[in-house]
């Protein structure tokens, strides 16, 4: 199969699914692992770029079919980013091993969150209400942690194939 139609189909079927997911407004227990786990699918099974294009758009998802409602509206670019470095970290240190990028990986989300909201919107000037701020901490470790050893168990049950 050539390399390009390869990228778009599984990429493709990968957003699909995550977005099926998020449309179903499971509960966040439920929705955050799988998404996770689908971006990290994604770097596995397709490359950096396609985990990347999935975490940008599952956000965006998110806050058109109202998981994330108006006053969230700020935190689009804070769970993109957020999205991205999960991404890219566990490309980098699961190479070898895939439940350690697993951790690395949800720990440097969960940094992410941390200085995007409490320090970056801060000083532009974004106040979020601190139930909000608590939700994208702790929360999102777990979740990130529980879908990285989810999309882990995948990978080393089903390797890559060309």
């Amino acid at each position: 199969m050539n390399p390009a139609v390869r990228y778009i189909t599984r990429t493709g079927v990968l957003l699909a699914i995550a977005l099926a997911v998020q449309f179903i407004k499971l509960p966040q227990p439920v929705t955050g692992p799988v998404v996770n786990a689908i971006l990290l699918l994604a770097a596995i099974y397709v490359g950096v770029s396609g985990g990347i294009i999935i975490g940008l758009f599952t956000p965006v998802a998110a806050f058109m079919v109202g998981i994330l409602p108006p006053p969230m509206a700020p935190l689009i670019p804070v769970i993109m980013a957020a999205n991205m470095v999960l991404v890219v970290v566990f490309n980098w240190a699961g190479r070898y091993n895939k439940y350690f990028g697993a951790l690395v990986a949800a720990a440097a989300k969960f940094l992410t969150f941390y200085i995007s909201l409490n320090y970056v919107l801060v000083f532009l000037g974004i106040t979020l209400p601190p139930a909000l701020v608590a939700a994208f901490g702790l929360p999102q470790l777990i979740t990130a942690m529980i879908g990285g050893f989810a999309a882990a168990l995948i990978a080393i049950r089903y390797p890559q194939k060309s």
